[in-house]
């Protein structure tokens, strides 16, 4: 079997969406690697590669817009990846919309398989077609963890009364990701939740935390049940993060918000709409607190 037939039945296999047809299609220790994968996957490690992406882009395809034999038996192949995001990406929920990507393989055969596969591709362009935030920044400056966070809010004034509080140390990508799908499950139910006000959820090297905010100690009770109970029953389990702490906390002293006056430029208290400046000037709506 020549190059270019070996590198046939690798492309069918991606296009016929068979994270195992992919890994038949790799001679035994062969190896894959993309900008995205951390380094060189073998074996099954390759499928599962595909089988997320596959999740993630359900259509996903790949069309060769060129393709030619190099020496020792290797093959360069320019392709367009498309696909349509209706599962979940890295634990990011569906958007729905649709995404193109060129890039380029470099494989080297044998015996009529594909022996290695070395990937090129702009990876901003996919979470910028879909219409995500590209953050480029070191995981951490010296003692400086350096990492992402979500924060959602509903428009809730109201001066918190409790703080609930979790903190997890996560030993591994698979602790983050099994983290991230729990915590979006709980994010779908708290605006649904009497008194609830806030919540922003960070993560920097091995720490994640959330914290939310209640109108009041009872309302932040909802959460011993659903989703949250998932979670904490996970959390005590045989098999996920390393540590963590969870808490409730009252504030010992939240002194009145400040809004900015529009007319004189000023940052005054406000009680609440209609408040003024000490020039007599309307201030605006107050900010939520958290």
């Amino acid at each position: 079997m020549s190059a270019l037939n070996a590198s046939k039945r690798y492309f069918d296999a991606w296009n016929a969406r068979s994270p195992e047809a992919i890994v038949a299609a790799v001679v035994p220790g062969g190896t894959y690697e993309d900008p995205l994968t951390g380094g060189p996957l073998t074996g099954n490690a390759i499928g599962q590669y595909a089988a997320g992406l596959f999740s993630a882009f359900p259509d996903l395809s790949f069309s060769i817009v060129g393709e030619s034999e190099t020496p020792g038996n290797g093959v360069s192949a320019q392709w367009i990846m498309r696909g349509t995001n209706t599962g979940s990406l890295q634990g990011a929920p569906p958007t729905g919309l649709s995404v193109e990507l060129p890039g380029a393989d470099f494989l080297t055969t044998k015996d009529g398989l594909v022996e290695s596969i070395k990937g090129y591709f702009d990876s901003a362009v996919i979470p910028r077609q879909l219409g995500m935030q590209v953050i480029v920044q070191p995981a951490a400056i010296g003692p400086v963890q350096l990492g992402t966070s979500v924060y959602m809010a509903l428009g809730n004034t109201t001066r918190p009364a409790a703080m609930g509080i979790t903190s997890l140390r996560v030993r591994s990508d698979a602790d983050v990701e099994r983290v991230r799908a729990l915590s979006q499950q709980i994010l779908q139910e708290l605006p649904s939740m009497k008194g609830f006000i806030s919540v922003v959820t960070g993560h920097a090297g091995s720490h994640m935390f959330t914290i939310s905010a209640w109108e009041s100690i009872e309302d932040l009770r909802q959460l011993h049940g659903g989703a949250h109970q998932d979670a904490m029953d996970a959390f005590y389990g045989p098999d996920m993060v390393q540590g963590g702490v969870t808490g409730v906390w009252v504030p010992r002293r939240l002194n009145v918000a400040g809004v900015r006056c529009t007319e004189c430029g000023e940052m005054s208290a406000t009680e609440g709409p209609g408040s003024q400046c000490r020039a007599g000037h309307t201030l605006p709506d107050p900010t939520p607190f958290w």
